[in-house]
This record gives C-alpha cells, structure tokens and sequence, in this order.
C-alpha cells in the first residue's frame, strides 16, 4: 500500500490537471455573462468526486446557481459522517491587466500554481477530494462523508439557508470540515476557531429634488454629500469605539488565557506596516493589532460617492450622496440587531435638511469552536503530522456567514482546516497557491480521518 506522501508523488500531474479543469472555468457568480459556467463548474466537480470514489454524486437545484452533492458510505455501524463544504464559484479577475498571466489558465512560477480560484476555493476544495480519493483507493476510510459545493458563496451564499433547511435529512452529520480560510504563515500552522460575523448597508442621504448650482444655492441648502461624511465622521470615536448605542451590549471580554495566545502568535508590526505601505497601524484603544483584526467589532467605510467625479470641474450641490458600509461582528452580536441599530442610529444623528434611507444588503453571525472536541484534535494532529508542529488556535478577522448558518440549522460545529498563505491574494490579481502547503495539505487531510474515524 502506497503512503499519502508517495500517491501525491506518483499522482501529481493528474491532481494538477483536474485542478486546472476546474480553473479553466471562469465560474464568477456575480456575473450573469458566466451563468453557463456555474453549471458547467458543478458539472466537472460531480465527474470529479465521482473518479475521487464516491458512491454517488449529483448537480442539485436551488433558487440560485446549482449546488453539487456527493457523498460515499463506509459501511461501518458506527461510523461518523463528515460533511466536507466549500464553493466553486471564484470573484472576477479584473483588472486583467494586473495580472502576470492567463487567469483562467494556470501557470507554475516558483513553487506557485498562479490563477482565479488557485486558492479560493478550488484549490483548498481539491486538497480535500485528494484525501478523500487516498483513503479510498486504499480501503482505509472509515467515515462516512458528504460533500456539499456551492456556487454563490462570493455573493453572500444567498440561497443556501432555504437549501439546508429542505435537505437538513441529507446533509445529517457529525461535523463539518471547512478548508476555505489561511494559516497564520507557512512555517506558522494554525487551525482558525473563530470568524466575525458581518453587516452591510447602503445609505442614501437626500438633499434637494436636483442638483443645484453651488454658487446660486451654496450655504443656503445642505449638501448631502456634507452631511453624510458629517454622520460617517460621527460613528468611530477618537479611542476607536463604535458610537451606536448598544452596540456593545453582547461583545465579550476577551479571555486573558486567550490574549495570551495571541500574543504568543509569531507577529512584527514594523514589517506588517511595510508590507501595506502606513506609517502605523491604529484602532481600538487597549488592543494589540492582531486582537483588533480578530476578536474586535469594527465599522468602516467601504465606499462612498456622490456629486461630480468626472474630468474637469462642475461647480454643482449634488441631489444625494451614497455610501456602502460594514460592521465585522464578534460572536454573540447578532447581525440583525446590529443592522437594526444602525439603521436607526443613522436616523437620530442625521442633520437637519436631508433625508436619510439606509438599506440593508447582507450580513451573516460571527463563530467560535471549541478546541476540546474530537473532530478539532484529529485537525490538530493531521496539521501535526503534515507541517511538523502543533498548529496554533487562531481567531480570523474574516466572515464566512454560512459557518454560523450551518450550526444553527444542522446542529453541528464546524472545523476550519484552511491552508490559504497571505501571499497567495485571493480576490486580488496574480492570486495563487503554494504547491508545497497544498501537497501538505492532502498529508493533514488525510490524518483528520484516520484520527477522527478511530
């Protein structure tokens, strides 16, 4: 019998060649131009786990892009059964430009797979068949596993809550493995145990029924455009603290054994300002960077326009103004109480002569997993046994909604078991994957079964 190290060896080139089949598909959701490639996609993944063994694997309907089922049984009585999820759809790729090479055909460089979803998610979706494809091959599987791929996590998983609920029967299981997240760095593993949740608005502040002359009408009527960076000026404090009221009321201390932690994970401010190109880095008062971009709520800005932006100049008071803004939330922060705060917030702090519309887009609760269960020491030691040390517990700073959704339906945790590097870029051009993490992250893959099936 083969080991893991050398069937990865032996099977190398074709992993590759099925992971670029999945490449070569611009599956992009936000676009309705690449709506036949979201079919497409799901259709080559079900080929793909059904060649990897498993019993049975199907295109699935729902309101939105298809999703793909498979699922294959061990045949043993007391087997637990692991639901693996990830997606298929990928962000675009513009600016293509920006990019090096083809993102839509894979290119070797430096140790690196180069492309659109190299990382996210189809190269961690396919660390996660390899494995499984290992342990079959070889007769050594002893869980029963489902998997379930969908095409719209890049737009906020919208009709995924619906699919889960219809098929809860389905999709039963004792844990859910998750690889779309990062480790801490390369010579650095971690198992990420806990993501923030999010809420996302679009406000619309209204002045005049047209956009007037700035001359003729300037320091008579107020400007939206005014008056909506007046109300955003308003919502962080000079310490960092969100100013909505009752914003606070469910974030909770974070432990100190858990601070400790943190503060152990291998971190130089000095080269993280480098890397982004600031003087410094800030936030909220009391806080080291890495607490702040993990277990701390934030509000920012991820837009705004209004008026005039053209060449040249319009001396013009712009009809409205127009901002999208986020909150990242912790656990136990609700994300419609949060939105419903805000909303009203905004209200109470707009000023006299304007009118203000604020309209929820999307938002998703935070997550936490605990370090004591099975499923996360079986992680713990395939990261052990592939990367040669025992991978650090690491909050995230990111939002997967979907985490928290599945918990909530299904009743059951999730295990994050990502293998993403920072210099990989996902969402960004020249995205890629590190060929070394990913062959390692078969090895680690593999071990959480073997550990988590005994």
């Amino acid at each position: 019998m083969q080991t893991i190290q050398n069937y990865v060896e032996a099977n190398r080139s074709r992993f590759r060649e099925e992971w670029a089949s999945l490449i070569r598909i611009p599956s992009v959701s936000c676009q309705e131009e690449h709506k036949p490639d979201m079919l497409r996609c799901a259709e080559q993944w079900v080929a793909l786990l059904l060649q990897a063994g498993a019993d049975k694997a199907e295109v699935m309907p729902s309101d939105g892009n298809p999703f793909v089922y498979g699922e294959y049984n061990c045949h043993k009585a007391d087997a637990r059964t692991v639901l693996v999820y990830s997606h298929y759809d990928v962000m675009p790729a513009e600016p293509i430009e920006l990019w090096k090479s083809n993102p839509w055909e894979p290119e070797e460089r430096d140790g690196r797979l180069y492309a659109r979803g190299a990382d996210d998610d189809k190269g961690q979706a396919m660390i996660q068949v390899k494995a499984f494809e290992y342990l079959v091959k070889n007769g050594l599987m002893e869980c029963n596993v489902k998997f379930i791929f969908e095409g719209e996590e890049e737009i906020g998983s919208p009709s995924l809550e619906a699919f889960i609920g219809k098929h809860k029967e389905l999709l039963k299981c004792d844990i859910i493995l998750v690889s779309d997240t990062s480790m801490i760095g390369k010579e650095t593993p971690s198992l990420t145990t806990g993501l923030r949740g999010l809420a996302y608005w679009e406000v619309e502040v209204t002045g005049p029924n047209r956009d007037l002359h700035s001359g003729h009408f300037g320091g008579a009527v107020k400007n939206p455009i005014n008056a909506l960076c007046e109300m955003m000026a308003q919502v962080v404090d000079d310490k960092g603290r969100i100013t909505i009221p009752h914003f606070y009321d469910r974030v909770l201390p974070i432990p100190q054994e858990e601070r400790d932690m943190i503060a152990r994970i291998p971190f130089d401010q000095q080269a993280y300002n480098r890397a982004i190109d600031i003087d410094e880095a800030v936030g909220e008062e009391g806080y080291s960077t890495l607490e702040r971009n993990s277990c701390r709520p934030t509000f920012d800005i991820c837009g705004i326009w209004g008026g005039y932006t053209g060449e040249g100049s319009k001396t013009v008071l712009p009809s409205k103004a127009y901002a999208k803004v986020s909150c990242r939330l912790v656990a136990d922060q609700d994300h419609e109480e949060i939105s419903r705060l805000f909303a009203d917030y905004m209200q109470t702090i707009a000023p006299r002569g304007v009118r203000v519309k604020v309209t929820p887009m999307h938002g998703g609760q935070g997550y936490v997993c605990p370090i004591d269960i099975p499923a996360y020491k079986a992680a713990e030691k395939g990261f052990e046994l592939a990367f040669g040390k025992r991978p650090l517990a690491a909050r995230r700073g990111g939002s997967i909604p979907i985490i928290s959704s599945f918990e909530q339906i299904l009743g059951v945790k999730t295990i994050l078991m990502g293998f993403g590097l920072e210099q990989n870029a996902i969402h960004s051009p020249n995205e890629s994957m590190d060929l070394e993490v990913w062959e390692k992250g078969v090895i680690a893959v593999t071990e959480f079964y073997r550990q988590y099936g005994k």
